[in-house]
C-alpha cells in the first residue's frame, strides 16, 4: 500500500471487560486450603499428611539441573532399601511401578532417602491387633511420634554446585574444540560402519590365508 501509510483501525478492542478474569475469592481460598489441610491432618494422625516421594530430575536440557519430587519410588529402589512393595503404601511411601532407575547416583540417593525415612519411621500397631506384630514400635515410642503436616516429607533440597574461577591453561587455549566435537560426532555416527568394515576386511584376509 503506497498512500500514507494509514493504519487499519481493527476493532479488536470490543467489550474487553468480558474477557478479564479476576480473583477476589484469592485470600477466602487460601484459608479453604488451610483449613482443608488441618482436617485432613486430624482425619490421618498420627500419619503424616503426605506420602513419602523420590527426588528426580526434570525432563529436558533446559531443566535438569533441577531436583523435583516424583510420582513414586522405583521397584528396585525399594528393593535395594528392603521395603515391601505391598506395605509400601501403608508405611506412606509412593510408589510407581513404570519409572526405572537411568543412573547409579540418583538410585543411591532414593535408596538413602528410604533408609533415612525408615529410620525416623514409627510403625502404631492396628487397633484390632491382639498382639504387637514384628515391626510395630513400643508404646513409649507411639506416645512420643510427632506428626509430619509440612508440606513435603523429607523436603528435598537443591544440589548446590560452584564451580571456583581459574585461569585457562596453554593446552586449553590451544585446543579446536568445534573441531574435535565435529570428529566425535562424525566417529559416533559411523561407529557402526567402520566396525563392519574391519570385520569384513579381517575376514577376507582369513580366507586368502587359507
Amino acid at each position: 500500500m503506497k498512500h500514507n501509510q494509514l493504519i487499519c483501525n481493527a476493532h479488536f478492542r470490543k467489550d474487553w471487560q468480558k474477557h478479564i478474569r479476576t480473583w477476589f475469592n484469592q485470600p477466602a481460598k487460601k484459608e479453604a486450603r488451610r483449613n482443608a489441610r488441618i482436617a485432613k491432618a486430624k482425619k490421618v494422625a498420627p500419619r503424616p499428611i503426605n506420602l513419602l516421594r523420590p527426588a528426580v530430575r526434570c525432563p529436558t536440557v533446559k531443566y535438569n539441573m533441577r531436583v523435583r519430587a516424583g510420582k513414586g519410588f522405583t521397584l528396585a529402589e525399594l528393593k535395594a532399601a528392603k521395603i515391601n512393595v505391598k506395605a509400601a503404601r501403608g508405611l506412606g511411601v509412593a510408589v510407581d511401578h513404570r519409572r526405572t532407575n537411568r543412573s547409579e547416583e540418583s538410585f543411591q540417593s532414593n535408596v538413602q532417602r528410604l533408609k533415612l525415612y525408615k529410620s525416623k519411621l514409627v510403625v502404631f500397631p492396628r487397633k484390632s491387633a491382639k498382639r504387637v506384630k514384628r515391626g510395630d514400635n513400643t508404646a513409649e515410642q507411639c506416645a512420643a511420634a510427632v506428626q509430619v503436616t509440612t508440606k513435603m516429607t523429607l523436603p528435598i533440597e537443591q544440589p548446590v554446585v560452584s564451580t571456583k574461577a581459574r585461569k585457562i591453561t596453554s593446552d586449553e587455549r590451544s585446543s579446536q574444540v568445534n573441531s574435535m566435537m565435529k570428529k566425535l560426532r562424525t566417529d559416533a555416527k559411523l561407529w557402526g560402519i567402520r566396525e563392519k568394515r574391519a570385520a569384513d576386511k579381517a575376514a577376507d584376509k582369513d580366507k586368502k590365508k587359507k
